[in-house]
């Protein structure tokens, strides 16, 4: 008799093979046994052409299928695949590409990846991770990471596994019509002496709606690490930020943005707006007011003595954020650095003792020696990733950028207890490394007020301890702005990154525009 090669669950058929490739070769499976009962756990052994040892363990609960995927022998890890693998099998069975198969029309992802509604094709696939940036094929640097959980109609598929095992860059919903599998990449950085147990996958049928099934997918991760906070009133305080005044002035003038982050240019943003009555209570400077991203010492140039101009702030009863740009190495010696095949550095190694000293003493600096209140953490989506670069002994991957924001958030606490950590991580698991989840930024083809409001219920759903930055840039008019100032206040902290222009159109603010963003900003 011929061993099955799926299971039913719901509406899917999953396939029981698996694909663990390693830097030596792929993992293809040769022969499946019977599935053995042993206690509340059902065993499917297979025969792999890399491992040598291979096998599934399946165990319902409830309504729910939790799917062990393991593996026994030695290799480093790059490509796994889960719930699919490749066929050797012998007897007439397929070869090649085997995937799970679902009836569900329509896939929900709660990453706000660019041009790709939440709601979409099974085929379309998703993928949710810490690496990305605004390039083609890559535009999902707004969460980083988003909950690891998606919704096919009445089923859930979640990866229920603490930090440290997620030490691959990213997860994909790799899909091929009505097929589908679980891809991740570990970049050949895990190596497995023994034995090696993916993260578990957790299928739930009779979802009644996704936001149910990731509050759900929130519980099924159990008690997750907490930050000992506290929430100082100021949190709440209406935020400004200059990033989108800094562009406005970028706008023509042969300049980059960048360039404008300086202490005349705030003073004049911040002079414009309390002329018109708005007096934010937190205010953000962002890039660059530092002269080198891996050190983070002042601009000089630009501040001549920043520590003095918070303390002018702090005089006025507002505080003061500075903007810190995660993994950028500028400035830092490469020994303390992840670094391609040239020996070039790419990243600050968070495996390296040296660099995490190096950067509780940066952020010392920031909050005592400078008298900064906190920061707005950026460019999380720049986690390294790719299988030649070298680094420290250490994790990888997601669990990687944890240990980055550890390090940093852990260094930001012992130096001022009540600093504010933004970040853009409303991954259940990053909530002991931040205090408040920022929306980042607007993206086309959706409108701005409902991109904002569906990532606002996935935080809320995912993080509810969190509260929210409602961000403001880059809107694409004066008239989505207005509509989504309006609303600013029912989804978290008011954030404005406007002094008086819209960048994107070069649309001036007007009496009733400032009288509007007095009344959202009123303390």
């Amino acid at each position: 008799m011929t061993a099955p090669r799926r299971r039913q669950f719901a509406s899917m058929s999953l396939s029981l093979l698996a694909a663990l490739d390693t830097t030596d070769g792929p993992d293809e499976t040769l022969e499946l046994s019977e599935p053995v009962e042993r206690g509340d756990t059902t065993v499917v052994e297979r025969r792999s052409t890399v491992w040598e040892r291979a096998w599934l363990e399946l165990r319902s609960d409830g309504d729910a299928l939790e799917i062990h995927t393991c593996v026994a022998g030695r290799g480093a890890l790059t490509e796994v695949r889960l719930l699919g693998g490749r066929s050797a099998l012998a007897n007439g069975a397929p070869l090649g590409r085997m995937y799970s198969g679902t009836r569900a029309q329509t896939l929900f992802s709660p990453n706000p990846e660019d041009g790709a509604a939440p709601f979409r094709r099974v085929g379309e696939g998703a993928v949710t991770g810490v690496v990305g940036e605004g390039e083609p094929g890559r535009a999902r640097w707004l969460f980083t990471p988003a909950p690891l959980y998606w919704c096919f109609e009445d089923v859930d598929l979640g990866v229920v596994a603490p930090v440290d095992e997620l030490r691959f860059g990213d997860v994909a919903i790799e899909s091929a019509a009505n097929g589908f599998c679980v891809r991740m990449d570990y970049d050949g950085k895990t190596h497995v002496d023994g034995e090696f147990r993916a993260p578990l996958l957790r299928l739930t049928k009779n979802v009644a709606d996704p936001w149910t099934g990731l509050r759900r997918h929130r519980a099924d991760l159990g008690p997750v690490p907490t930050a000992p906070r506290s929430r100082p009133a100021w949190w709440d305080e209406p935020i400004f930020c200059g990033w989108g005044a800094q562009c406005h002035l970028e706008n023509g003038s042969g300049k980059l943005a960048r360039d404008f982050a300086t202490e005349a240019n705030y003073d004049a943003f911040l002079a414009e707006l309390e002329a018109h009555g708005v007096v934010p209570g937190t205010v953000v400077l962002d890039d660059k007011w530092q002269g080198t991203y891996g050190r983070n010492e002042p601009d000089t140039a630009k501040w001549p003595d920043l520590k003095r101009w918070i303390a002018g702030r702090h005089a006025r009863g507002q505080h003061v954020l500075l903007w810190w740009k995660a993994w950028d190495p500028e400035g830092l010696p490469p020994e303390l650095c992840i670094r391609n095949a040239d020996g070039e550095p790419v990243a600050l190694d968070p495996n390296n003792p040296a660099a995490r000293e190096a950067l509780r003493r940066a952020v010392t600096t920031m909050l005592v020696d400078l008298d900064a209140d906190g920061f707005k953490v950026d460019f999380t989506a720049r986690t390294p990733s790719g299988r030649n670069l070298t680094h420290e002994p250490g994790t990888w991957g997601i669990a990687l950028l944890h240990e980055l924001l550890r390090t940093f958030y852990d260094a930001a606490k012992a130096a001022k207890p009540d600093a504010l950590v933004i970040t853009q991580t409303p991954h259940p698991g990053f909530v002991d490394v931040t205090d408040m989840i920022r929306l980042n930024d607007v993206v086309g083809g959706v409108e701005l007020v409902e991109q904002m409001e569906f990532r606002a219920a996935v935080v809320r759903a995912a993080c509810p301890e969190l509260p929210i930055d409602t961000d403001d840039w880059r809107v694409p008019d004066k008239s989505s702005w207005r509509r989504y100032l309006a609303v600013k206040r029912s989804i978290g902290v008011p954030s404005l990154y406007y002094a008086s222009h819209i960048d994107s159109t070069g649309e001036a603010f007007d009496d009733e525009d400032y009288a509007a963003i007095a009344r959202v900003f009123a303390r």
